[in-house]
């Protein structure tokens, strides 16, 4: 086993080609599966309503604590006499 990652260690020293290169990329890119247009479709709504919820969340909890700090400050106000 540790022959082998040595192996693949010396292998992987060696330069490549451009030759190589371009074929080695073709080789993966014909691997590669891409996404259909309703599976991107979908995955857009999801991120624009996730992101419109989690706007809203947060435009709502920043008003309750501007509320609850206001009305701490008017208590404090009116207990300290200022």
């Amino acid at each position: 086993m540790a022959e082998a990652a040595v192996e693949s260690l010396e292998s992987s020293k060696k330069k490549e080609g451009i030759g190589e290169f371009i074929a080695s990329t073709r080789e993966e890119l014909e691997r590669t599966s891409f996404p259909s247009s309703e599976d991107v479709r979908n995955t857009v709504i999801i991120v624009i309503v996730s992101v419109v919820f989690f706007a809203l969340y947060l435009f709502v909890i920043d008003k309750a604590w501007v509320y609850l700090l206001d009305g701490l400050t008017w208590v404090v106000s009116k207990l300290a006499g200022f």
